[in-house]
């Protein structure tokens, strides 16, 4: 049996939106140019640290296998 965190509902939310808003970002990137394109960088970068702190509190993996 795999050792779950607390408040595993939510963070496995939080890890599928985060990943949804990355990929809606790098399709909207794609048409922007200059201080805009920065702008959208930075929160993707922001949004993949925070699935990143997501990823350390569960098993190696494990949303891999969900994918």
């Amino acid at each position: 049996m795999v050792e779950l965190p607390e408040n595993f509902p939510e963070y496995s939310i939080m890890y599928k939106t985060l990943s949804n808003q990355i990929k809606k970002l790098e399709k909207s990137k794609e048409s922007v140019r200059g201080k805009e394109r920065e702008e959208i960088q930075l929160k993707i970068e922001n949004y993949q640290s925070e699935i990143i702190k997501i990823k350390k509190k569960f098993p190696e993996n494990f949303f891999e296998e969900l994918n």
